[in-house]
Parts: C-alpha cells; structure tokens; sequence
C-alpha cells in the first residue's frame, strides 16, 4: 500500500473514536504488544490504521501497541547533518542544531515522554541550549509531552499557531474525565502564517495549513547534508479525522495546494519531507536505506518526486471526502 492511503483509510473514523481510543488503551507493556510488529514496518502499520479507519474502533493489540513504549522504541539517527530523529515509531520528533542552539519539532506524549527525553540526552544537546519548540498542532500526540518538557528547557520558547494553542487547551481540559488525562501547558509563544524564527544561520518558516484540524501548521527549515543545503517541510497533519465538516475539507484541500506549489514553484525550493508520522511515507524504510548509504550516494531524503505523489494521493482523498461530507 501507498503510504498517502492510510489517511484516506482513517479519514472514515472520527477524531473524538480515534484520540479516545489511543488514550484508553493500556500503557501496561504485554507479549501481543511487542510482537504485533516487527520492527517499525510502514506498510504493516498503515494496514491496522486503515482497519481502525474504516470500523471506527480502535483494534486492541493496535491500542496497546501504541501505548507500548518497548515497542515502539527507535534509537536516535541522524537524515541530515544537522537533523536528529528522536520521535518513536509511530510519531515523530525531530531535533534541529543551529550554530545558535537548537529547535525541537513536537514533543510526543504519555508513556513515551521518558524515551524522547532519553532520545534527546544521547544526542548530546545541553537542554539549556534548546531555544524553540515547535508544535504543530493541537492533538495530544503531538504536544502532550510539553508540561514534562516545559521545567526541563529553561530557556526554549513554546510556540504554535493561536488555533493550535486553543485546540490544545480544549483536548487536554476534555481529558481530565478519561482514564488518560493530559495537561496542557498554558500559551507561550503565538505564531502566525508567514512568520519566520532565525536562530542562527537557519530559518524556521511558519506555513498555516489547517484542515487536518483548523490550528494546524507546517515548517520549513534547512537541512545540511554535507555541502548542500536542502529546504524542508514538516507537514504540520496529513489526516482527515477530526472533520467537522466541507468547510474544513475544502481547507486541506487548499493547503495541500500549498505544499504541492511550494515543492513546484516555491521560492524556496521544498525538497524534503520529514514527516510528523513515520508510517506515512516510508520513514523507517528510508532511514534503513539511509544508514547503508555508501560515499557519493544521494541522500534518500531528498525526494520532491516523492513528496508531490505524497500530496497527489491526498488531494484524492480529500476530494472524495468532500463529496461525502456535502452530503451530509
């Protein structure tokens, strides 16, 4: 399967089935846990999501697979010269060194907050020297390790979209009567389209692209790799599962216009893709690739091909989506 298909798969749950069932399932690490995958394979895991897609219920071994936090560790690796991956199988965190300190893109969640703090030590990076965490959108997945974080970097700014922060707030307040409640720490830094973080000699730019919910936003940054420099995008929500109607629908569609014409005829010249969700291209097959890379090899992870078919099998989805949501 097409690593752009799970979401068309998961587009068929609804967002309160699907972060109610990754909440509730048991943290409590057992034998059909571990062995439900071996490995990180991405074509295995987009089978189970498009199954929780199309019934709407949250498989159990899935559940608890992703709640496992032996099962879904991966060691910190390095796509770029200047980029870490220090997320876990099934979601991502990556670490961006400047010659000015470093930017953090998400920052997990539950049982998986220790591992990213690990992943984050064994890079070497003085937690002092940590200046922004970028957050991409307000599902706890993607920002529910932040009130671990916040006391551990003293001197890194919070930063989201205001849409962002008010979906945040409001998924962790609806928590608190769950059996996996999450806090959510108060608003810090409010970041707007357009608007670009220098910290060094690197640039963060901020590109609202809502639709997967409607705070959500990407970043473009540079990515080293040896001489060469290469403009990335962390695509801030590839997933129609939390639609609440064609309005929003019709949003993703645009913004995934936007990331197609930043990759063709952006003046920034987008070639790289790392994603938010390793499943959803292959990130864990690139990174095997990637590490028996031979001297004079590309890298594999520079691939706007790959990203522009990427976006194309979106775009379908969402416009079937469309139609089926019009006639509700």
């Amino acid at each position: 399967m097409k690593a752009g298909k799970v979401w068309t798969g998961i587009k068929a749950a609804s967002g309160a089935a699907l972060i109610a069932g990754m909440m509730v399932m048991s943290a409590t690490p057992d034998a059909s846990a571990q062995s439900l995958f071996d490995g990180c394979p991405s074509g295995a895991i987009l089978e189970r999501f498009v199954e929780f897609g199309r019934t709407g219920k949250m498989p159990p071994d899935l559940g608890k697979w992703l709640n496992d936090a032996e099962a879904q560790k991966v060691e910190p690796w390095k796509p770029f010269d200047n980029v870490d991956y220090v997320g876990v199988c099934w979601v991502s965190s990556w670490l961006v060194q400047t010659d000015d300190g470093y930017v953090l893109i998400d920052t997990l969640y539950g049982p998986f907050i220790g591992q990213l703090i690990e992943n984050l030590k064994s890079t070497g990076v003085d937690f002092a020297d940590i200046r922004y965490v970028l957050m991409t959108h307000g599902h706890f997945d993607h920002v529910g390790g932040a009130a671990a974080l916040k006391p551990l970097l003293p001197n890194a700014r919070f930063v989201m979209t205001q849409g962002g922060w008010d979906e945040a707030v409001e998924s962790a307040r609806k928590s608190e009567s769950t059996p996996r409640a999450w806090k959510m720490i108060e608003p810090d830094m409010v970041v707007k389209d357009g608007d670009t973080i220098e910290l060094g000699s690197n640039s963060f730019r901020v590109v609202e692209t809502p639709g997967h919910t409607w705070g959500t936003a990407s970043y473009l940054f540079d990515a080293r790799d040896g001489d060469d420099t290469y403009r990335a995008i962390t695509i801030g929500g590839l997933g129609l599962n939390a639609i609440d109607g064609p309005t929003q629908v019709e949003a993703y569609i645009e913004s995934v216009d936007r990331v197609r014409a930043l990759v063709e005829t952006g003046d920034e010249k987008v070639e790289v893709h790392l994603t938010t969700h390793g499943f959803s291209n292959n990130l864990d097959e690139n990174r095997q690739k990637h590490l028996a890379r031979k001297p004079g090899d590309p890298n594999v992870f520079v691939d706007p091909q790959a990203l522009l078919s990427q976006v194309e099998t979106l775009r379908a989805g969402a416009v079937e989506r469309l139609e089926v949501e019009k006639k509700k």
